[in-house]
């Protein structure tokens, strides 16, 4: 996945998998930049918070912005004063984990005036297996409802469409058709489709540019 920028906001309904995004997003531009940071803004869903995958970020030199050690493990709606330093200091890509929906994407409205002239991009992360994402009209009133607590507007959609250990490529196909009709409404690009290193069938995608083969580093509860 090709990211030019140097903000880059992941954004979507409950369950799409912002933060497993996230995480490789930040893996991947680790390898070319020497400042990466992720903040986790998402004050919503306890169970896929970056910070839990704190970890794997020390290990690879990647700075997390996220609530005090105190304050982790908390269901809080605390978020980093750290994050100012991060957004004006251009040495740094920054990868910013937002909440889901609209009521997470709230948080986001507050930075405004921080980044409107620096030119963070708004992405839109599609798990068409999610409900109230599954239909057309859904996703169209999801991404217009982030866009109006943001203040920003989604630049583009990546297709993360799966069933955790038993997605398969229709699975994901079905998701990318979704997608591309949405993104041909709304006039944005679908940039990037997710597919899991360890899929049964990943051939499917073999040559494709615009795939995004990611690790799977969050589990759900019941995993």
């Amino acid at each position: 996945m090709r990211n030019e920028t140097r903000i880059t906001i992941l954004a979507g309904h409950f369950g799409s998998g912002k933060t497993e995004l996230a995480l490789n997003l930040a893996l991947q531009e680790r390898k070319v930049h020497k400042k990466v940071a992720i903040a986790d803004l998402d004050v919503i869903n306890p169970y896929f918070r970056s910070r839990d995958a704190a970890a794997i970020l020390n290990e690879n030199g990647i700075e997390l912005i996220g609530p005090s050690a105190r304050l982790a493990s908390s269901d809080l709606p605390v978020v980093s004063g750290e994050i100012y330093r991060v957004i004006h200091d251009p040495s740094y890509k920054i990868i910013i984990d937002a909440g889901g929906e609209k009521d997470g994407a709230t948080v986001l409205g507050q930075y405004y005036h921080e980044w409107k002239d620096i030119g963070a991009k708004l992405m839109f992360v599609l798990n068409a297996n999610r409900p109230y994402v599954s239909t057309l009209d859904g996703i169209i009133e999801s991404i217009k409802g982030i866009e109006k607590a943001a203040r920003l507007p989604v630049t583009g959609i990546i297709n993360n469409t799966n069933l955790g250990s038993e997605t398969t490529p229709e699975t994901i196909l079905n998701g990318e058709f979704l997608a591309r009709m949405a993104a041909d409404q709304l006039g944005i690009p679908v940039v990037a489709t997710a597919v899991s290193r360890n899929m049964d069938g990943i051939g499917v995608f073999g040559g494709r540019e615009d795939i995004f083969i990611i690790d799977r580093f969050m589990k759900l509860p019941w995993e």
